[in-house]
């Protein structure tokens, strides 16, 4: 009996454990099955695609306009992460390109919007130093100007003796040389290895509003007269214009009958000091090479300008109120006649402030 049941145990216990053995195999197979069924269904997924994308190969190619019109719903799509088309990254790099010339565009302010044309004339003063510190530069900075700096190094007012008057031979390049061609009565081929040379082409002079006429140190080196008059009120034999102040009023009366609406702003010669070498050879109120001290050549700049107050001249005396002299020179003369840099800051402030005065008397 005991043999009996323990054998209907061992049965039982069989059965079962063939029973959970069976439900595991079935368990099995289906789930083999789904993995079949799973792996045929991504077959058949890729075969339609690959179908797909082969298709268009069969198909006409677009026209021109179709393709513009996709490329254009592309770049506007800008919610999607599909990247752009050749053609639409070409197209956003031009119109980058245009927004950024427009830009540039705008922050450079054209000609027109300058508020005045000035145009100079003069020596190594102006002439020197042309860019970023230089009077002419920055006078144009503080005016907001268009300037034509026809000055040039070495030059002086006045004819030289030897140089002559006549036109068709006119080979100076003093300030009547200057206002010669500017007023058309010479060739300009004479200031052709010059800057002014190369601005005297570009400048339309009709516009001008101040020209600004600043000679005399050369003047006075150059041992050229201040004027034909002595003081015993003879003359002396000479042309005006071989003449420092007789130069002035000529230069006057050609550019007034030329450009009547200009006004000419004359700069007398600044406090200087002289040396050979290194010896002091005297100031501008001490030294005179036999016709008189730079400070007399400044003053005969005022003279002209005291004949001509009426007829649109303005004057700097640059000798007098420049803040320039004996105290100063260290600060505002590099060798004793050229300006510093402070001291063509100075300068062209002074200058900048009279020009301004003037052009906006109301202000």
């Amino acid at each position: 009996m005991i043999g009996f049941c323990i054998l209907a145990l061992i049965e039982i216990i069989y059965g079962q454990e063939k029973l959970r053995l069976e439900q595991e195999r079935i368990a099995l197979e289906e789930r083999n099955a789904e993995t079949l069924q799973a792996l045929e269904k991504v077959q058949e997924d890729a075969g339609s695609k690959d179908t797909a994308q082969a298709a268009p190969e069969a198909e006409p190619e677009n026209t021109s306009a179709e393709q513009g019109q996709i490329t254009n719903l592309t770049s506007v799509d800008t919610g999607t992460d599909a990247p752009e088309t050749a053609a639409g990254t070409e197209g956003a790099a031009q119109q980058d390109a245009s927004g950024d010339n427009e830009a540039a565009q705008a922050e450079t302010p054209e000609e027109d919007e300058k508020d005045m044309q000035i145009v100079f004339m003069g020596d190594s003063i102006l002439d020197s130093t042309r860019e970023y510190d230089g009077v002419a530069y920055l006078i144009s900075q503080n005016c907001n100007a268009k300037v034509y700096n026809l000055s040039m190094g070495g030059t002086t007012a006045a004819l030289l003796p030897g140089e002559s008057m006549d036109y068709p031979q006119w080979d100076s390049r003093c300030l009547l040389g200057v206002v010669n061609a500017i007023t058309g009565r010479i060739d300009t081929k004479i200031f052709d290895n010059y800057k002014a040379g190369e601005l005297m082409k570009t400048c339309d002079f009709s516009k001008t509003d101040y020209f600004v006429i600043e000679y005399g140190i050369n003047d006075f080196l150059s041992k050229i007269p201040t004027s034909r008059y002595l003081p015993n009120g003879e003359k002396r034999n000479m042309d005006e214009a071989y003449t420092y102040g007789g130069a002035l009023e000529e230069a006057i009366r050609k550019l007034r009958d030329a450009y009547p609406d200009a006004k000419i702003l004359l700069i007398a010669p600044h406090y200087c000091q002289f040396f050979n070498g290194e010896t002091f050879m005297g100031d501008g109120y001490s030294l005179d090479y036999g016709y008189g001290t730079l400070i007399e050549y400044a003053r005969a700049c005022g003279y002209v300008y005291d004949q001509h107050r009426e007829d649109n001249v303005l004057l700097y005396n640059a000798f007098e109120v420049s803040g320039i002299d004996a105290y100063t020179a260290d600060d505002y003369l590099e060798d004793g006649i050229h300006l510093t840099s402070e001291g063509r800051r100075k300068y062209a402030e002074d200058l900048s402030r009279k020009i301004m005065k003037d052009f906006y008397p109301e202000e």
